[in-house]
This record gives C-alpha cells, sequence and structure tokens, in this order.
C-alpha cells in the first residue's frame, strides 16, 4: 500500500501487482491508514484509489491467506474485523474519493471501489462477485453499498451468477460513472479531479454529508450536523470569493476556508 501526495490531490496505490493487488490483510490495515491520513489532511481536496500494474484494480481478497484466516466463522470474524475497519474509512472519507478502475475488479476488490464516491472505468476492466464460487458469505451490511447503487435486482445478477461481465454492461446498471478507453484512463481521471480541485472544497464537503446522510437508515440520519457544514459555506470566505469572482466574471480561487 501507498500514500502518494500531489498538490491538492492524494493517492492510496493498492500495490501488490504480482497477485493482481489481491487485498491481504496487511492491506486492509493499509486502506485504514490510508483513509485516516489523507481525511484528515487540510491540503488535499480529493483522493484517487487506483491498484498497481496494468493488470488490475484489485483481484479480490487474497484466497493465499484463507486457510490461515479464515478457517471457520470465528476466524472470518477477526478478518471481517480488519476489513470492516476500513470500508468504513473509506466509505466516511470528508474529501470526495474517486476509483480508477482497469482490468479486474473482483469481490472485495469491487467492494472497495463502491466505497468511492465516484468511479472511472477503462474499457479493459472485468468485474465479478464470486461468493457462490467459493461458497463463502456476505453479510447483509456488506451488500447494502451494492444494493443502494444499482438496486436488488442487479445485485442478485451479480452475486447469483457470479460471473465475470464488462465495463459496458457496468455502465448501464449504474456501477460506474464513467467508461473511456484504456489509453485515456489517466487523463480523464485526472481532468474529474482537477476539475473538482478547482470548486469551493467546503462546498463540496457539506455535499457529499448530506448526500451520505440521505443513504442511511432514517432512525440513524443526523441532518443537524450537515446544516452546521452548510453554514460554514455561507461563513467562509470563500463564499465571498465565489460571489465577487462570480459578478467580476473570473473563475474563484477557493482556499478552503
Amino acid at each position: 500500500m501507498q500514500i502518494l501526495k500531489n498538490g491538492h490531490v492524494g493517492q492510496i496505490l493498492l500495490d501488490h501487482p504480482e497477485r493482481h493487488n489481491a487485498i491481504s490483510t496487511e492491506m486492509w490495515q493499509g486502506l485504514l491508514d490510508a483513509a485516516l491520513e489523507l481525511g484528515g489532511d487540510s491540503e488535499i481536496r480529493v483522493v484517487l484509489l487506483r491498484g498497481a500494474g496494468q493488470k488490475a484494480f484489485a483481484a479480490g481478497a487474497d484466497i493465499s491467506e484463507f486457510d490461515e484466516k479464515r478457517t471457520d466463522s470465528s476466524a472470518n470474524q477477526a478478518y471481517d474485523n480488519v476489513s470492516d475497519l476500513a470500508y468504513q474509512a473509506l466509505s466516511t472519507m470528508p474529501k470526495p474519493l474517486v476509483a480508477m478502475i482497469h482490468g479486474y475488479c473482483i469481490g472485495g476488490g469491487l467492494a472497495v471501489a463502491l466505497t468511492a464516491d465516484i468511479r472511472i472505468a477503462a474499457d479493459d476492466a472485468k468485474f465479478t462477485i464470486p461468493a457462490a464460487k467459493l461458497g463463502l458469505g456476505y453479510r447483509a451490511s456488506g451488500l447494502g453499498k451494492l444494493v443502494q447503487l444499482i438496486g436488488p435486482s442487479a445485485t442478485k445478477r451479480i452475486l447469483f451468477l457470479a460471473d465475470r461481465f464488462g465495463a459496458e454492461e457496468a455502465l448501464t446498471m449504474g456501477l460506474i460513472n464513467q467508461l473511456v478507453p484504456k489509453a485515456e484512463l489517466e487523463s480523464v481521471t485526472d481532468q474529474w479531479m482537477q476539475r473538482i480541485c478547482e470548486n469551493a472544497p467546503l462546498t463540496i464537503r457539506a455535499a457529499k454529508a448530506g448526500i451520505d446522510e440521505w443513504a442511511k437508515p432514517e432512525s440513524s440520519q443526523d441532518f443537524d450536523a450537515v446544516n452546521l457544514l452548510v453554514d460554514a459555506c455561507f461563513d467562509s470566505a470563500d463564499y465571498r470569493e465565489g460571489v465577487e469572482a462570480f459578478m467580476q466574471k473570473r473563475p474563484p480561487r477557493f482556499s478552503g476556508r
């Protein structure tokens, strides 16, 4: 796992290319650490999540560990405790998270991609959740993101067939936001991230928080917290800058304050 920073852009690199970036227990911990570090960095305005090499975003959990770390339900719970923390940290990161997907995006790798706010995929991307071919199960909490994103019917299609499908089908079902030729994947993703960086960080933070709040069960929704973030927008120097720039017909220069 690598954490990279370039100006306002942070990057989490799944760096295990010899195993198609299959995610080991150590890598789950690395994802957790990276999400917390970049989420708390005031200079970072957007975070990129990508896989190393040319063949995969992430080929699922590292099955070579299963005989040792997922031998039964008790051992699996200990494993889930680590991965759940990583999922939670990625899903609740206050900065926009963009997944750049190429090649294999399988099982746990797809679950990691689903924590992103935006998913941009190359035309060589291949998706699958092969649980039904391995005999393992996914807890209801782990399926929630997928059901919310593409609906029950498409989720059942993925889990029941356990087959591989391409980026065009993923786009049709709403699993990804954008499909591009592989040669253009990095440039298009960079363009999206730069456009995010140019916009008001406090506005984006409030928008992300508000949208995510609606996805929670009604009993746990906290719109008062979201309203505080909205108030912070109107009290910010960036709000004054945005209005002045609009009146002066020039691009705004936002500071995040």
